[in-house]
């Protein structure tokens, strides 16, 4: 285990309007407001999406599986944000769902919102953390300290 204290600094509040990818807005607000990390809670409707819904197989380098959505769902989902090669970058997992189908996992950048979708970035201050490309799993993995 890693890990690493911090305290909590800014919060923002963005409304994304029908269309915008919520990776493209958290990542430019992170940018713009000089954010190197943070928690990310979002709610609302999305149109459209690929998710990862886990990895092909369990063992060995990650190859993920997808699943994708072309219609109008609803979106419950916590991420985080760190640099990542310098830049600040979203992960971001959650719980979308249509009537009786329901999906969760990690989706990928691209996806679109359907209407509106209220996001939370809560700005963490202080933590020595940042995503390196492990080669072992073939992921971005956080590193701690």
């Amino acid at each position: 285990m890693e890990y690493t204290q911090g305290r909590t600094g800014r919060v923002f509040v963005a409304r994304l309007e029908d269309g915008e990818s919520i990776y493209d807005v958290v990542e430019e607000i992170a940018h713009k407001e000089s954010i190197e990390a943070a928690s990310v809670l979002a709610i609302g409707g999305i149109r459209k999406g690929k998710v990862v819904t886990g990895p092909q197989h369990p063992t060995g380098t990650v190859v993920p599986h997808y699943e994708e959505f072309d219609d109008a769902r609803e979106l419950v989902g916590v991420g985080t944000v760190f640099l990542q090669e310098g830049k600040p970058s979203l992960h971001f997992h959650a719980g979308i769902g249509r009537r009786d189908s329901a999906l969760v996992g990690c989706p990928r950048a691209g996806m679109s919102v359907y209407l509106v979708l209220e996001v939370i970035i809560t700005e963490l201050v202080d933590v020595s953390a940042e995503r390196a490309y492990d080669p072992e799993s073939g992921a971005n993995l956080l590193k701690v300290g």
